[in-house]
């Protein structure tokens, strides 16, 4: 028999599973099956799945929690509007409230992913409280170049590990936002107020497979969501009432369909080919990101670098098995 261990939130090194890798490695194929194996439910740690309405882009596949025929069970996808500034505070917290609930049941939970942010803050359990926007700060801010805005950030920061964070005014600016919105005296009053912290003890595995590999999934993958209508997918939000501006902050895939449904771009072909080498530079982020926990202390097991899903699939279930399997 497959499950927890008895008493899972008080026995046993581990008590959930967390499964991460880059885009396009079959993730989520390999988390049902845990998932199934164990007896467990996914969540979901992938911030453009959070929202409703953002499907093909963001490789929801909902299909694709099934396995054996039987539906497994997952948790923080589709949970919010496109309304709603979604962030790595408000994932934290839900992310709590349903890990919490899990083990209450004696239900295993199997975190996957590849939102690094997101995977970091609940495994190394970042201290975040709930910053408002500061209208006073920014517009303090809003005459400052990129670079000075950088350089403000990077003292508040200087183990900033990814300088991605500064490509983007928006970006930037929100950043610093959060980091003195950190350090406001009411900052601990607000912490009182927060979900608390469950008991997270996470076996942690990561899937990925030879750089020129990831690069064919991605070509694949890209081609499969604009015959799918991941086009048509961005046009709908649009006529629906979602702005341009806010459509090119969910993520690559919607930013480049919108500029190319504004006629920014001089062809489809010309989008698309952007498109391309701007996902396999997010892939190279996420991997950095996840080299970056491993420095700071998060053991990671590496499946097996192979396309071959069936071999990851079972080396996965061997390694949780150590710590899962009921005796």
């Amino acid at each position: 028999m497959c499950g927890l261990p008895r008493d899972v939130g008080l026995m046993g090194k581990y008590n959930c599973i967390v499964l991460l890798g880059p885009t396009a490695v079959g993730k989520t194929a390999i988390g049902v099956q845990l998932a199934s194996h164990f007896k467990g439910e996914i969540i979901s740690a992938d911030s453009r799945q959070t929202y409703r309405g953002l499907d093909i882009g963001s490789g929801k596949d909902l299909k694709d929690y099934f396995a054996d025929g039987k539906p497994v069970p997952y948790h923080m996808i589709d949970i919010v509007d496109l309304s709603t500034e979604y962030n790595v505070f408000h994932y934290q917290q839900d992310f709590y409230r349903v890990f919490d609930s899990l083990i209450k049941r004696n239900v295993l939970p199997v975190i996957v992913g590849g939102t690094g942010m997101y995977l970091d803050a609940v495994v190394r359990n970042y201290e975040l409280v709930d910053v408002p926007e500061d209208p006073v700060l920014r517009k303090k801010l809003e005459s400052k170049s990129l670079e000075e805005l950088g350089e403000i950030y990077l003292k508040m920061k200087p183990d900033l590990h990814t300088k991605v964070d500064l490509l983007e005014r928006d970006r930037v600016i929100r950043g610093i936002e959060i980091y003195l919105g950190h350090q406001e005296p009411r900052a601990s009053e607000l912490r009182a107020m927060m979900y608390p912290r469950p008991d997270i003890r996470p076996l942690i595995m990561g899937t990925t497979f030879d750089r020129a590999l990831v690069r064919q999934n991605i070509e694949t993958r890209l081609k499969e969501r604009l015959e799918e209508g991941m086009l048509d997918e961005v046009k709908s939000l649009h006529d629906g009432g979602v702005t341009w501006e806010r459509l090119e902050k969910l993520g690559l895939e919607y930013r480049y369909c919108a500029m190319y449904l504004q006629g920014k771009f001089e062809s489809k072909e010309k989008m698309i080919e952007e498109l391309f080498i701007s996902i396999r530079q997010f892939a190279k982020r996420q991997e950095t990101w996840f080299r970056f926990m491993e420095k700071n202390g998060v053991e990671i097991n590496w499946l097996p670098a192979v396309q071959d899903k069936q071999t990851r699939i079972e080396a996965a279930v061997k390694l949780a098995a150590e710590y899962f399997e009921e005796q």
